[in-house]
């Protein structure tokens, strides 16, 4: 049943009029509709995602939302001259070069929106 359907997240702003300009002006998202409860904007392939108001923004310690891309080194020099700030991780198991992360057949990188959420983008090999 639910394997069928479209997926969409939500994403917290503790300040909706900063989270709004920097989605807009950063990443170029443009909203479809502004309501009270949250701001809707699309993504590709008619995906789409919401901020919406909350004081709990930027607490959670992973990932809250992935975009799919098959040029991540253009993407992040874009994003990069931009103004965004990539999360740079040396772990045991994970390492960026670049701010580009590549496990098995995995390349990704991080950062982080004005409200501390964290963004990922992430180019699959197969």
């Amino acid at each position: 049943m639910l394997t069928n359907l479209r997926v969409h997240t939500t994403i917290p702003a503790a300040d909706m009029d900063r989270a709004m300009r920097w989605y807009e002006e950063k990443l170029n998202f443009k909203p479809l509709w502004k309501r009270p409860a949250g701001t809707m904007y699309q993504a590709g392939d008619g995906t789409r995602f919401q901020l919406y108001p909350t004081p709990n923004a930027g607490q959670a310690p992973q990932t809250v939302m992935g975009l799919s891309t098959s040029q991540i080194d253009a993407d992040v020099r874009e994003l990069k001259a931009r103004g965004v700030v990539f999360e740079e991780y040396d772990l045991a198991h994970m390492k960026t070069v670049d701010s580009i992360a590549t496990v098995e057949n995995v390349r990704a990188a991080w950062f982080r929106d004005s409200e501390g959420n964290i963004l990922g983008l992430a180019q699959f090999t197969d």
